[in-house]
Protein backbone atom coordinates (compact mmCIF):
# COMPACT_ATOMS: atom_id res chain seq x y z
CA UNK A 1 0.00 0.00 0.00
CA UNK A 2 1.23 3.51 -0.81
CA UNK A 3 0.37 6.34 1.53
CA UNK A 4 0.92 9.82 0.14
CA UNK A 5 0.99 12.73 2.54
CA UNK A 6 0.33 16.20 1.16
CA UNK A 7 2.79 19.06 1.80
CA UNK A 8 2.83 20.63 5.23
CA UNK A 9 2.26 24.36 4.66
CA UNK A 10 3.32 25.34 8.16
CA UNK A 11 6.75 23.75 8.34
CA UNK A 12 7.34 23.37 4.59
CA UNK A 13 8.10 19.65 4.89
CA UNK A 14 6.94 17.45 2.04
CA UNK A 15 7.29 13.72 2.33
CA UNK A 16 5.92 10.38 1.22
CA UNK A 17 5.83 7.04 3.03
CA UNK A 18 6.39 3.76 1.18
CA UNK A 19 6.11 0.57 3.25
CA UNK A 20 7.22 2.38 6.43
CA UNK A 21 10.26 3.98 4.78
CA UNK A 22 10.54 7.77 4.70
CA UNK A 23 11.58 9.45 1.46
CA UNK A 24 11.96 13.22 1.64
CA UNK A 25 11.59 14.92 -1.73
CA UNK A 26 11.20 18.60 -2.59
CA UNK A 27 9.60 21.30 -0.46
CA UNK A 28 8.25 24.61 -1.71
CA UNK A 29 8.03 27.86 0.23
CA UNK A 30 6.26 30.97 -1.07
CA UNK A 31 6.76 34.64 -0.25
CA UNK A 32 4.52 37.50 -1.36
CA UNK A 33 6.64 40.52 -2.24
CA UNK A 34 6.54 44.09 -3.61
CA UNK A 35 3.56 46.36 -4.35
CA UNK A 36 2.39 44.00 -7.10
CA UNK A 37 1.94 41.15 -4.58
CA UNK A 38 4.14 38.79 -6.57
CA UNK A 39 4.78 35.24 -5.43
CA UNK A 40 8.44 34.30 -5.04
CA UNK A 41 9.18 30.60 -4.55
CA UNK A 42 12.00 28.68 -2.90
CA UNK A 43 12.18 25.01 -3.87
CA UNK A 44 14.48 22.97 -1.66
CA UNK A 45 15.69 19.41 -1.25
CA UNK A 46 16.44 17.49 1.93
CA UNK A 47 20.16 17.95 1.14
CA UNK A 48 19.53 21.71 1.75
CA UNK A 49 20.17 22.85 -1.83
CA UNK A 50 17.50 25.22 -3.14
CA UNK A 51 16.37 27.08 -6.26
CA UNK A 52 15.12 30.67 -6.10
CA UNK A 53 12.26 31.30 -8.54
CA UNK A 54 11.33 34.89 -9.44
CA UNK A 55 12.85 36.87 -6.56
CA UNK A 56 10.42 39.77 -6.37
CA UNK A 57 11.87 41.06 -3.12
CA UNK A 58 11.97 44.86 -3.34
CA UNK A 59 14.06 46.63 -0.76
CA UNK A 60 16.10 45.52 2.21
CA UNK A 61 13.23 44.33 4.42
CA UNK A 62 11.95 41.85 1.83
CA UNK A 63 15.45 40.69 0.99
CA UNK A 64 16.04 40.11 4.69
CA UNK A 65 12.81 38.13 5.02
CA UNK A 66 13.93 35.63 2.38
CA UNK A 67 17.51 35.55 3.65
CA UNK A 68 16.38 34.80 7.21
CA UNK A 69 14.24 31.88 6.02
CA UNK A 70 17.15 30.48 4.01
CA UNK A 71 19.44 30.77 7.02
CA UNK A 72 16.87 29.33 9.44
CA UNK A 73 16.52 26.22 7.28
CA UNK A 74 20.24 25.92 6.60
CA UNK A 75 19.63 26.17 2.86
CA UNK A 76 22.18 26.68 0.11
CA UNK A 77 20.85 28.48 -3.01
CA UNK A 78 22.33 26.83 -6.10
CA UNK A 79 20.22 28.29 -8.90
CA UNK A 80 18.36 31.52 -9.76
CA UNK A 81 15.45 31.15 -12.20
CA UNK A 82 12.98 33.54 -13.82
CA UNK A 83 9.68 32.24 -15.17
CA UNK A 84 9.57 35.54 -17.09
CA UNK A 85 11.05 39.01 -16.74
CA UNK A 86 8.34 41.54 -16.00
CA UNK A 87 9.61 43.93 -13.36
CA UNK A 88 7.70 42.48 -10.39
CA UNK A 89 9.38 39.10 -10.90
CA UNK A 90 12.94 40.42 -11.25
CA UNK A 91 13.27 43.12 -8.58
CA UNK A 92 15.53 40.86 -6.53
CA UNK A 93 17.57 39.27 -9.33
CA UNK A 94 20.68 41.40 -8.88
CA UNK A 95 20.63 41.08 -5.09
CA UNK A 96 20.08 37.29 -5.10
CA UNK A 97 22.75 36.71 -7.75
CA UNK A 98 25.32 38.82 -5.91
CA UNK A 99 24.43 37.67 -2.39
CA UNK A 100 24.43 33.94 -3.16
CA UNK A 101 26.82 33.85 -6.14
CA UNK A 102 24.29 32.67 -8.73
CA UNK A 103 23.88 32.81 -12.49
CA UNK A 104 20.45 33.69 -13.91
CA UNK A 105 18.47 30.96 -15.72
CA UNK A 106 15.73 32.08 -18.12
CA UNK A 107 14.45 31.70 -21.67
CA UNK A 108 16.38 33.76 -24.20
CA UNK A 109 13.17 35.43 -25.45
CA UNK A 110 12.92 37.26 -22.10
CA UNK A 111 16.14 39.23 -22.51
CA UNK A 112 14.42 42.28 -23.97
CA UNK A 113 11.94 42.43 -21.08
CA UNK A 114 14.77 42.05 -18.57
CA UNK A 115 16.72 44.87 -20.22
CA UNK A 116 13.76 47.25 -20.09
CA UNK A 117 12.51 46.26 -16.61
CA UNK A 118 14.35 49.09 -14.74
CA UNK A 119 12.76 51.68 -17.04
CA UNK A 120 9.37 50.14 -16.26
CA UNK A 121 10.20 50.42 -12.58
CA UNK A 122 10.76 54.15 -12.90
CA UNK A 123 7.26 54.52 -14.36
CA UNK A 124 5.90 53.16 -11.05
CA UNK A 125 8.42 55.11 -8.94
CA UNK A 126 10.14 51.79 -8.12
CA UNK A 127 13.78 52.19 -9.17
CA UNK A 128 16.01 49.12 -9.04
CA UNK A 129 19.19 47.71 -10.52
CA UNK A 130 18.85 44.94 -13.07
CA UNK A 131 20.87 41.72 -13.19
CA UNK A 132 24.14 42.18 -15.13
CA UNK A 133 25.77 38.76 -14.94
CA UNK A 134 25.98 35.69 -17.14
CA UNK A 135 22.94 33.83 -18.42
CA UNK A 136 21.96 30.20 -18.78
CA UNK A 137 19.19 29.84 -21.33
CA UNK A 138 16.44 27.30 -20.67
CA UNK A 139 14.55 25.51 -23.44
CA UNK A 140 11.26 23.63 -23.59
CA UNK A 141 11.66 20.03 -22.40
CA UNK A 142 14.88 20.67 -20.49
CA UNK A 143 15.07 19.65 -16.82
CA UNK A 144 16.36 21.40 -13.72
CA UNK A 145 18.05 19.00 -11.30
CA UNK A 146 18.00 19.51 -7.57
CA UNK A 147 19.33 16.83 -5.25
CA UNK A 148 18.59 14.09 -7.76
CA UNK A 149 15.04 15.34 -8.40
CA UNK A 150 13.96 16.79 -11.75
CA UNK A 151 11.73 19.73 -12.65
CA UNK A 152 10.64 19.77 -16.27
CA UNK A 153 10.87 23.08 -18.14
CA UNK A 154 7.71 23.89 -20.11
CA UNK A 155 7.64 26.84 -22.53
CA UNK A 156 4.29 28.58 -21.96
CA UNK A 157 4.38 31.82 -23.99
CA UNK A 158 1.53 34.30 -24.29
CA UNK A 159 1.86 36.43 -21.17
CA UNK A 160 5.38 37.06 -22.43
CA UNK A 161 7.38 35.50 -25.29
CA UNK A 162 9.70 33.33 -23.20
CA UNK A 163 7.46 32.53 -20.24
CA UNK A 164 8.33 29.20 -18.60
CA UNK A 165 6.56 26.82 -16.24
CA UNK A 166 8.26 24.15 -14.11
CA UNK A 167 6.61 20.78 -13.44
CA UNK A 168 7.58 18.38 -10.66
CA UNK A 169 5.91 15.09 -11.52
CA UNK A 170 6.88 13.25 -8.31
CA UNK A 171 4.57 15.43 -6.25
CA UNK A 172 2.28 16.73 -8.98
CA UNK A 173 2.83 20.47 -8.83
CA UNK A 174 3.82 23.14 -11.31
CA UNK A 175 5.15 26.68 -10.96
CA UNK A 176 3.30 28.53 -13.72
CA UNK A 177 4.61 32.09 -13.49
CA UNK A 178 1.90 34.44 -14.78
CA UNK A 179 0.50 32.03 -17.37
CA UNK A 180 -2.31 30.55 -15.27
CA UNK A 181 -3.97 31.84 -12.11
CA UNK A 182 -6.82 30.76 -9.87
CA UNK A 183 -9.86 31.36 -12.11
CA UNK A 184 -7.86 33.69 -14.34
CA UNK A 185 -4.96 33.98 -16.79
CA UNK A 186 -2.01 36.31 -17.26
CA UNK A 187 -2.33 39.71 -18.89
CA UNK A 188 -1.68 39.85 -22.62
CA UNK A 189 -1.84 43.63 -23.14
CA UNK A 190 1.81 44.14 -22.21
CA UNK A 191 4.67 44.16 -24.77
CA UNK A 192 5.22 40.66 -26.12
CA UNK A 193 1.86 39.37 -24.88
CA UNK A 194 -0.59 37.52 -27.13
CA UNK A 195 -4.00 36.30 -25.99
CA UNK A 196 -4.43 33.42 -28.44
CA UNK A 197 -0.89 32.20 -27.78
CA UNK A 198 -1.49 32.18 -24.03
CA UNK A 199 -4.72 30.18 -24.34
CA UNK A 200 -2.94 27.71 -26.60
CA UNK A 201 -0.09 27.37 -24.10
CA UNK A 202 -2.48 26.67 -21.24
CA UNK A 203 -4.58 24.17 -23.17
CA UNK A 204 -1.72 22.33 -24.88
CA UNK A 205 1.04 22.57 -22.26
CA UNK A 206 -0.61 22.86 -18.82
CA UNK A 207 -4.03 21.25 -19.23
CA UNK A 208 -2.37 18.04 -20.42
CA UNK A 209 -0.87 17.63 -16.94
CA UNK A 210 -2.77 15.37 -14.49
CA UNK A 211 -5.91 16.93 -13.03
CA UNK A 212 -4.56 16.70 -9.48
CA UNK A 213 -1.52 18.87 -10.27
CA UNK A 214 -1.33 21.88 -7.94
CA UNK A 215 -0.57 25.15 -9.71
CA UNK A 216 1.65 27.66 -7.92
CA UNK A 217 1.04 30.94 -9.74
CA UNK A 218 2.94 34.20 -9.89
CA UNK A 219 0.14 35.99 -8.02
CA UNK A 220 -2.68 34.91 -5.76
CA UNK A 221 -3.51 31.51 -4.25
CA UNK A 222 -2.63 28.12 -5.66
CA UNK A 223 -5.17 26.14 -7.66
CA UNK A 224 -5.33 22.82 -9.50
CA UNK A 225 -5.47 21.82 -13.14
CA UNK A 226 -8.86 20.18 -12.56
CA UNK A 227 -10.31 23.33 -11.00
CA UNK A 228 -9.14 25.55 -13.83
CA UNK A 229 -10.43 23.15 -16.50
CA UNK A 230 -13.84 23.27 -14.84
CA UNK A 231 -14.20 26.84 -13.60
CA UNK A 232 -11.79 29.15 -15.45
CA UNK A 233 -14.09 31.25 -17.65
CA UNK A 234 -11.24 32.22 -20.00
CA UNK A 235 -10.79 28.60 -21.02
CA UNK A 236 -14.34 27.31 -21.42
Amino acid sequence: MRLKIRPFRGDNCNFEVFHHKLYLMLSIKSFTFNPFQENTYLVFHENKECIIFDPGCYGESEQLEMERFIESQGLKPVMLVNTHCHLDHVFGNAWAASHFGLKLHLNRHELSLLEHAPASGLMFDLPFDSYRGEFHFLEDGEVLRLGGEELKVIHTPGHSPGSLSFFYSQQNWVISGDALFHRSIGRTDLPGGDYDTLLESIRNKLFILPDEVEVFSGHGPSTTIAEEKRFNSFLQ
